[in-house]
């Protein structure tokens, strides 16, 4: 090994052997020429060695667990073989074709993209409205509205959840009881929303969203304080207000960051699994509001195979619907 790094030391500070007939202009740009790409080198070995590390956590911790899914997905691995010690079969795609064709995952999935884009949808768009509020508000407003945001975003998703479930409760629920005082009847006594697959989802949309509102608030106001000043006071002497300013003069200036919050917000939201699972303990019917998390978890009790499978689709489909902004990405570095 010594002998390997003394060879590279010595290539690396060689000096460049003169030619006959060379002017001495030539001779000196042919030595910057050869510093340059020796610097180079030893940049890009010491890039790659800092990077080294990471790339085996990121290859123990990520790439391990997803070649062993993708392997496992075209087994029918089960509990039996782990318990015994003895190898699955080989079944090729019959994991697949089963879980497309004779399961209610497909129920699942559609249930799980249209949930995504309600509760991503409300939350950018509540997210960006108060970004831009708060802008608009005196100093302890703004803090008044800042701690409240954090309250609620740093209250942990099960027990945020758990604080729902009793508001929305069949016997003893504020909500039931605000409609009785309402409508001065007793028609919501003891009204279950939780078993009603549509008010179970309304109810999930809620507290997704009142957890995930504060950090699209807190980046977009964020960004919103790079916008130049002498801009906005340029657009407001020409005239433009309100939605017209913000989109052709604010918007462009949030555009990435908008982009990079949007992705976040579309791969948790697709993941979500504690709201959905507490909110099925306290009265939710599992097989008409399962998603794609809970769908996972009640299968993977045995069927690994089955599981994998079921993780491999969620991967491609969280790769296509992020495929655009790495596409981007991408052409702004090479730009």
């Amino acid at each position: 090994m010594s002998a390997t790094v003394t060879r590279d030391d010595e290539a690396l500070n060689e000096k460049p052997v003169a030619r006959d007939g060379d002017t001495p202009e030539l001779q000196a740009a042919r030595d910057a020429e050869e510093r340059a790409r020796k610097r180079t080198l030893r940049e890009a070995l010491g890039g790659w060695g800092l990077l080294t590390p990471a790339l085996i956590v990121l290859g123990v911790l990520v790439g391990y667990p997803a070649v062993l899914m993708v392997i496992q997905s075209f087994t029918n691995l089960t509990t039996k073989n782990k318990v015994q010690g003895t190898w699955p079969d080989f079944v090729g795609f019959e994991n697949y074709v089963d879980i497309l064709t004779q399961s209610d995952f497909p129920m699942v999935l559609l249930r799980s993209l249209g949930l995504m884009v309600v509760i991503t949808a409300c939350i950018m768009l509540l997210g960006t409205l108060i970004a831009v509020l708060m802008t608009k508000l005196s100093r302890w407003a703004r803090i008044l509205v800042s701690v409240g945001l954090l309250l609620a975003w740093s209250m942990p998703p099960l027990a945020s959840t758990v604080v729902w479930g009793w508001i929305f409760d069949t016997q003893y629920g504020v909500f039931n009881w605000a409609l009785n005082t309402i409508t001065g009847s007793s028609n919501f006594t003891n009204h279950s929303w939780l078993a009603n697959p549509w008010t179970f989802m309304a109810i999930v949309v809620i507290v997704v969203v009142w957890m995930g509102v504060p950090f699209v608030v807190f980046t977009l106001y964020a960004a919103l304080g790079q916008v130049p000043g002498e801009v906005l006071e340029a657009a407001a002497l020409d005239g433009t207000t309100g939605l017209r300013r913000f989109r052709f003069i604010v918007f462009p200036y949030l555009r990435s960051v908008f982009t990079v919050v949007l992705v976040l917000q579309v791969i948790w939201n697709l993941n979500i699994f504690t709201q959905v699972y507490a909110l099925q303990s306290r009265g939710g019917t599992a097989s008409e509001t399962n998603v794609l998390g809970t769908y996972l978890y009640r299968l993977g009790a045995g069927d690994y195979g089955m599981t994998s499978a079921i993780g491999v689709i969620m991967v491609l489909i969280l790769l296509t619907l992020s495929i655009g902004y790495i596409r981007n990405s991408l052409k702004e570095e090479e730009q």
